[in-house]
């Protein structure tokens, strides 16, 4: 519609720039006094051989002499109407227009395909989220099913107890109910025997059994039998289940012939602290001699694995988990090209995931608490604020291949404490004996 009317447009105003004798756009136009445009030349030969007074060929108004007007306005419109008609002007529009078409073409093209990415992202999404409600039912499946198997143990044993109590006593109360039948038995013929008018059945009566003595009934403690059921059973049954988290708590220890010569690890091995002095130490390839670092013991290369280091108000610090194979003996820098994905912690605030270059993190609040989640399996380890299990950071590309929990307390300011990391151990040992 837009065209269409451009088209009339210019075809109207070609119209009234056409000199009306040789039915051509104007070429030199100039003006009678009757407002009339003709071309120059046109009018000029139209006139020639007239005696005055001449007239318009177009109205006919008479004119006492031969003059005429050029209309400069009217040139320049001749100008620019006949610049845009031109074959040259025409060709230039096209290849304008077709430019315009095919990039509005590629735009377009280039919009389908950003729907056609938008709509693969949706099935992701929705695929990966089925996908994971799918492993959070099952989780939450087998807690369900640890609880009910705990709970129907615990009917059950009390089931038992309550039967076998109500067993004793019911044959208590059979032995005194037998126990009474035959003292009215004998009973009965006393009295006969006493109220016999021949005195001489006296002398005949048999000797009498002694009565039935009958046992005293079971003494059954209610308070003791109800103790045993009126116990913490929520935490009995949470600390049973420990024993069945998939993962569960790793019992993560620190590996002494790992550790930096200014490393001190405590007896248990659960806790680290970097200290002013070197420790002597036996030289050793697995030991860390430039970084102030230490592994975990524990070596993983399949399954899940779960373990939570406690790191209080210290200022800075690394840990995650590194390659058996790193190199100890000389300084690199922690990212998964050299075999390390860690978290680090500097100045006390500043967080950052260790990325080629760092990752800087948002965090909420300092975790006193940091929990390292190693997924063999699907390559990613992830850290989480143990303190309320928000996630921190995931690592994607995890490692292939054996690893080992890795830490490193660094070397405190001068005028700061040191303080250590501790290995935190749930539940503490000997609570699922």
């Amino acid at each position: 519609m837009a065209a269409a009317a451009n088209r009339q447009k210019q075809f109207n105003l070609t119209e009234d720039l056409t000199c009306p004798i040789c039915c051509d756009l104007f070429t030199e136009p100039v003006m009678l006094g009757c407002m009339h445009h003709f071309c120059k030349r046109c009018i000029s030969t139209y006139w020639r051989g007239l005696q005055t007074p001449v007239s318009c060929p177009q109205c006919r108004q008479g004119f006492t002499n031969k003059q005429f007007q050029t209309n400069y306005l009217v040139t320049a419109m001749v100008e620019k109407v006949r610049a845009t008609t031109s074959d040259s002007y025409i060709k230039n529009v096209e290849k304008q227009l077709k430019e315009s078409l095919e990039a509005h073409r590629q735009r377009r093209e280039d919009f389908l395909t950003v729907i056609r990415r938008d709509k693969e992202k949706m099935d992701n999404i929705k695929r990966t989220g089925s996908e994971l409600q799918a492993r959070v039912q099952g989780e939450f499946q087998a807690l369900h099913a640890l609880i009910a198997e705990e709970e129907a143990s615990v009917l059950e044993q009390l089931r038992r107890e309550q039967e076998a109590a109500l067993e004793q006593q019911q044959r208590h109360l059979e032995a005194v109910q037998e126990a009474i039948r035959q003292l009215e038995n004998t009973m009965r013929f006393l009295h006969e025997a006493a109220t016999c008018p021949d005195h001489r059945a006296l002398a005949e009566l048999p000797q009498l059994r002694a009565p039935v003595e009958v046992a005293p009934g079971p003494d059954l403690d209610l308070n003791a039998f109800s103790s045993r059921y009126m116990m913490p059973l929520q935490y009995i049954t949470w600390r049973k289940m420990f024993k069945s988290l998939k993962p569960g708590p790793a019992p993560v220890t620190f590996d002494l012939d790992t550790a930096h010569p200014s490393i001190h690890v405590s007896r248990d091995r659960t806790m680290a602290v970097d200290c002013d002095d070197m420790a002597p130490y036996q030289p050793n390839s697995k030991r860390f001699l430039q970084c102030v670092n230490v592994l975990g013991a524990q070596g993983f290369q399949a399954g899940r694995h779960y373990w939570e280091v406690g790191v209080g108000s210290k200022a800075k610090w690394d840990l995650g988990v590194a390659l058996d194979g790193v190199n100890r003996q000389s300084r690199v820098k922690l990212s998964p090209e050299t075999g390390y994905w860690t978290l680090r912690l500097r100045h006390g605030d500043q967080y950052s995931a260790g990325t080629q270059p760092w990752t800087r993190l948002q965090v909420r609040c300092c975790p006193q608490r940091i929990g390292v989640f190693l997924d063999c399996e699907a390559r990613r380890v992830s850290f989480y604020n143990a303190d309320d299990m928000s996630l921190l950071f995931s690592f994607s590309n995890g490692p292939r291949g054996r690893v080992l929990p890795f830490f490193s307390p660094c070397i405190s300011d001068a005028n700061q404490k040191p303080q250590p990391i501790q290995l935190l151990h749930y539940p503490p040992p000997g609570l699922t004996d």
